[in-house]
């Protein structure tokens, strides 16, 4: 009697790409902290549209006829609450990667596909496809909440406000993916939450303060003032469409990044 012996190959390698995104989406939605991140984005979202809503309707009926800011669409309130339902799909980018630096797992990950490339890929493919979705999700429940507490001072035209719920969803997957990038390069979850908020908001505000025409064109060029002017549907400094591209190249940036690291450093 003869017997074959066969090597057993992991089901990512044998599965491809295809194979590697479908791990990646499993683990992704194994774990707690992508529910709670969901969670809490939903609740801040809520809670900042709400604020905002109450903050431009009480503008209209103040004393000071200064304040005034007449009628506002419902994207407007929904682009700036972004400000911060932003760190809550940050977090949920960043722990993609970082939870398996902390655990060790990323040492199973890595056997099973040795590409490092194709590894971080996948978790960009999977990030953005929870993300966006997500986002969207986001973006109805800012709507629902500020659209009655805004009343008379508030209009939502159906073109636009489905408009402004999609840069909503793209700007969230984006930044997401921005996190994972940097989340793969740095490790660390907390190194890489501060170098966000550090990139995001503390630098071109920092650079914004003196009011100085170059390092205010510095700082347009930073993703969260980019992205901002891709959700305000800005023409100056540039167009929105810019914006779009300039928060998109540090997403594929951090994404370079990360993988440089991961090809450099070992598990």
């Amino acid at each position: 009697m003869t017997t074959t012996l066969t090597t057993a190959r992991p089901a990512t390698r044998s599965g491809g790409f295809g194979g590697t995104v479908a791990a990646e989406w499993t683990k992704l939605w194994s774990v707690r902290s992508t529910w709670w991140t969901l969670l809490a984005a939903a609740l801040v979202t809520a809670a900042t549209a709400g604020q905002l809503a109450i903050y431009a309707a009480n503008a209209n009926t103040n004393d000071d006829p200064a304040d005034d800011a007449g009628i506002v669409t419902v994207g407007s309130i929904l682009a700036s609450s972004v400000e911060l339902a932003q760190y809550a799909v940050l977090a949920l980018g960043l722990l993609a990667i970082t939870s398996e630096f902390t655990s060790g797992t990323i040492r199973t990950t890595l056997q099973c596909t040795p590409s490092r490339g194709r590894v971080l890929l996948a978790k960009a493919v999977v990030t953005a496809a929870v993300t966006f979705p997500a986002g969207l999700l986001l973006g109805g429940v800012g709507v629902l909440v500020a659209r009655p507490v805004l009343g008379e001072w508030g209009s939502a035209p159906a073109a636009g406000t489905a408009r402004d719920m999609l840069a909503f969803a793209t700007y969230l997957a984006l930044v997401a993916v921005l996190a994972l990038g940097l989340g793969a390069a740095l490790r660390s979850a907390v190194l890489t939450l501060v170098v966000l908020v550090a990139t995001l908001m503390i630098v071109p505000l920092s650079l914004q303060e003196p009011d100085i025409a170059v390092l205010n064109r510095v700082a347009d060029g930073f993703p969260g003032v980019a992205g901002n002017h891709f959700l305000a549907g800005d023409t100056d400094p540039y167009p929105a469409a810019v914006g779009l591209l300039l928060l998109a190249g540090w997403a594929v940036a951090a994404l370079a990044l990360g993988r440089a690291a991961l090809r450099r450093r070992d598990a």
